[in-house]
């Protein structure tokens, strides 16, 4: 409604500048010189200007009076991506966590609420830095690159106290629950040996692509947690860079501690990388049946689009029900058509036999 309004009202006002350069021009054209009606120049440009402002006014209220005619053309899977990825017009749905996420002290330090942050993109909302306060950083920067990426974590390189937790140091983190990947004395043996059918080891994966003659150099990890993946690809001179969220742990800053690059990306933004350079693309314990079915198509053609020809699509541990793994997950990974090198289905844990629960590791080919 006010916007249509607005439209009006400017309208208005540029009929009314067209009728005062017309009685100007009638005027000035009298008083000169009855018999010469040559108008000029200046005159001719403005009410140009005016008549095509007009023009374009009248489009743009006949637009906003039948929005249907205008949206009709908008195809239906962009509306449908518009509604969970992390577009700006998302930012609008939450006016109160950007309220909070804005309320700083100008040019001072950036108030420590990295998790705010996080809150918004993970509801589809990638807020825009602040223009007028100052990041804050960790008291010690790292002098070089780790040489081994698995060694202990260097303490006091990032900022903890953002989290709620009683952890101050990335040891603490270590210590509290070893399977958060904080311990690099448990993190250098996984990827390093197959346990059981579901695990797929680094040198495994390298000796089958090998065998296919595919060579494997840049690859993204999606859902890495600290970056163990990559650093075992590291070792192997094979270049990995992860995707991680600080999800009530320092993921990110454990794995820049490592030598590796995070990318600070939620599963439902389009990958950051170009189309057909990477030779593979892992999904990690993220990727998982909890993801709404639209995000997971969406994920996959993403991972197909970054994916050279004679990639490698890396499903690692997939966890689903078994009905749903038979009868949605598979037919959806299916519409890929990549080659099956591995596809292996197993239970969970014994524990969980009889609620269903299994998990896929697939390692699949994109067709040349």
């Amino acid at each position: 409604m006010g916007f249509t309004m607005g439209l009006n009202f400017l309208l208005l006002l540029a009929m009314a500048a067209t009728n005062i350069l017309s009685l100007y021009h009638l005027s000035t054209t009298v008083q000169s010189n009855p018999s010469a009606p040559a108008i000029p120049d200046h005159l001719i440009h403005q009410l140009s200007t005016v008549r095509a402002a007009i023009n374009r006014l009248t489009t743009i209220q006949s637009s906003a009076d039948h929005p249907s005619s205008s949206s009709a053309a908008v195809p239906s899977d962009l509306l449908t991506y518009a509604h969970i990825a992390p577009i700006a017009s998302s930012c609008r749905n939450y006016p109160l966590l950007l309220h909070r996420f804005m309320n700083y002290t100008p040019f001072y330090l950036c108030p420590d609420d990295a998790p705010l942050a996080e809150d918004l993109i993970l509801r589809g909302c990638h807020p825009l830095p602040r223009r007028r306060c100052f990041s804050r950083t960790p008291p010690i920067i790292p002098s070089s690159l780790p040489v081994d990426p698995f060694s202990p974590l260097p303490e006091k390189t990032a900022i903890l106290s953002r989290y709620n937790t009683t952890c101050k140091t990335l040891s603490c983190f270590a210590a509290a629950n070893p399977k958060l990947g904080f311990d690099m004395r448990i993190e250098k043996s996984r990827f390093a040996a197959s346990n059981s059918d579901l695990d797929l080891s680094v040198q495994h994966f390298l000796d089958l692509a090998k065998s296919a003659r595919s060579a494997i150099r840049l690859a993204l990890d999606v859902g890495g947690g600290t970056g163990t993946f990559a650093a075992q690809m590291k070792l192997r001179n094979v270049a990995v860079v992860t995707t991680t969220m600080n999800l009530g742990a320092p993921y990110g800053e454990a794995v820049a501690a490592r030598g590796l690059v995070p990318l600070h990306a939620p599963l439902h933004q389009r990958l950051p990388v170009f189309d057909g350079i990477l030779d593979l693309v892992r999904f990690g314990h993220a990727v998982n049946r909890w993801i709404p079915l639209t995000s997971m198509e969406f994920l996959l053609f993403d991972a197909d689009r970054v994916l050279r020809g004679g990639g490698y699509l890396w499903l690692d541990h997939f966890f689903s029900k078994k009905l749903d793994l038979d009868r949605v997950f598979s037919p959806l990974i299916g519409k890929l058509g990549y080659k099956k090198v591995k596809w292996t289905v197993g239970n969970k844990t014994s524990d969980f036999k009889n609620n269903g629960d299994v998990y896929l590791t697939a390692l699949l080919q994109k067709p040349l």
